[in-house]
């Protein structure tokens, strides 16, 4: 009985000791990155400096080399490139739309969406049908929809607290609505913008074509500007709108992921991943998306080395290429890590904005779940409550068929929408403190992994 007894207050005391251990050590890590963080002047740079990064641009190929050049500098065991080809989509001069009521022109704010074809060079004038919904558009039949503009306004639904939830639920009319159009006889589609936000900030985003269907020009229109033709559409159905645009697609473009890692002291075949994409829409500098989670992953591994923390485990940063419109960075990142056997246990990813920390989102078999979950106590203290059943990522869902656990990264959803895809997803709009709050809690996240494993 004095053995049981003496064991149960081993495990206790060993169990105490841990805890203590732990919480000193994401102590560390919170303090470190609110005394020294360098995440937001780095971000500084990528935004100011080097700008808009869609895939295939040269602010693409500036990324790569800033990115490469600041891993290097941070001293970490090994950087390096992993080509990919991506796709390279132009927007060409900016795009002109308006409402027009007999001789009156009423100017609207648009932006082609990411993959689009161009109008005619006079651009495409016609009758408009609104809908919101598909199976509204196809119980309208060809009749009615031929030779017309189709004008997708279902608004995000603002009574979801979590936006992302909002966002899924619209966003099929953005990615699909150019082919509901054209397979109805559409001329061209106009799609409301994702954001419960009403500005003149029209959003972009990728769209696709469905094999067999016409290839018709597509863009996205404000808040602001999806409600007055709405409201003129009620007033006045035979109006026409007129949007001429000037995108293409040139041929595939040679690119990089880029890798920084810190070396695994006991373990260094077993990997933890963290990254971010490094491209982002034309529009903006891509601030929040997704130049954020790109400088917040580089920030990871410096703070860990600057605390003196030896892991046990290989850490990498990478950066992805082309998560906007293709994802080929992701899925070339899981083809190479299985062609060269790698071993990734885990793999965390930031790219909902460097807002305020909430909480991970978690992919991972129940046990494996459960062992995550645990570690709420631990970091509860940093705001850290929502962790449980949830997205990964896109870039490191592809690992998941190697039985990778995927942690998404997941701050206040309140803003984010705000900015998402639009010209003013800029370096202003982004709180130092609140970015290197989630750098901290992603790090925290990342140490418990390395510590104990999944």
């Amino acid at each position: 009985m004095k053995k049981f007894i003496f064991l149960l207050l081993f495990i206790s005391t060993t169990a105490f000791s841990q805890t203590r251990e732990d919480s000193v050590m994401i102590r560390k890590i919170y303090d470190e990155v609110l005394s020294n963080g360098q995440a937001y002047e780095w971000l500084r740079y990528l935004c100011k400096q080097v700008g808009p990064r869609l895939s295939g641009s040269v602010g693409a190929q500036k990324a790569v080399a800033y990115t490469k050049q600041l891993m290097e500098q941070q001293a970490f065991d090994r950087v390096f490139l992993q080509d990919v080809k991506v796709p390279h989509w132009v927007r060409g001069a900016k795009e002109e739309a308006y409402i027009k009521i007999g001789k009156q022109k009423t100017t609207v704010p648009i932006a082609a969406l990411g993959g689009s074809v161009a109008t005619a060079p006079k651009g495409v004038e016609a009758e408009v049908i609104e809908v919101t919904s598909f199976q509204q558009l196809r119980e309208l039949g060809k009749e009615k929809v031929k030779g017309k503009i189709v004008f997708f306004n279902r608004p995000m639904d603002p009574t979801k607290l979590n936006t992302f939830e909002a966002y899924g639920r619209a966003v099929e009319q953005r990615a699909n609505g150019a082919t509901e159009a054209a397979n109805l006889g559409a001329v061209g589609a106009i799609v409301r913008s994702m954001t419960t936000r009403q500005d003149d900030f029209p959003h972009s985003g990728s769209m696709r074509y469905g094999t067999g269907v016409p290839l018709i020009p597509t863009a996205g229109i404000s808040t602001n500007g999806a409600n007055l033709l709405s409201a003129k559409l009620k007033e006045t159905p035979n109006l026409t709108f007129y949007f001429r645009q000037n995108c293409e697609t040139l041929p595939d473009a040679d690119s990089h992921n880029v890798v920084g890692e810190l070396k695994g002291s006991e373990k260094p075949d077993e990997i933890i991943a963290v990254g971010g994409h490094l491209d982002s829409w034309d529009l903006a500098e891509g601030a929040h998306d997704d130049g954020a989670g790109c400088v917040q992953s580089i920030e990871v591994l410096r703070l860990l080395k600057a605390i003196g923390y030896k892991p046990k485990r290989t850490i990498r940063a990478v950066m992805f290429m082309n998560e906007e419109n293709g994802l080929r960075g992701g899925v070339k990142y899981a083809d190479l890590a299985k062609q060269n056997n790698e071993k990734h246990i885990a793999a965390v990813e930031s790219d909902n904005g460097g807002f305020a920390p909430r909480g991970f989102g978690i992919v991972a078999k129940p046990e494996q779940r459960a062992k995550l979950m645990a570690w709420k106590e631990l970091l509860a203290p940093y705001s850290l409550h929502e962790i449980g059943p949830g997205g990964g990522g896109a870039d490191i869902g592809p690992l998941a068929q190697s039985g990778t656990v995927l942690l998404g990264y997941k701050p206040d959803s309140q803003r984010y929408f705000d900015y998402h895809h639009a010209s003013n997803d800029n370096f202003e709009n982004v709180s130092k403190r609140e970015l290197d709050l989630g750098t901290a809690s992603m790090a925290a996240i990342i140490y418990l992994l390395d510590k104990y494993g999944i």
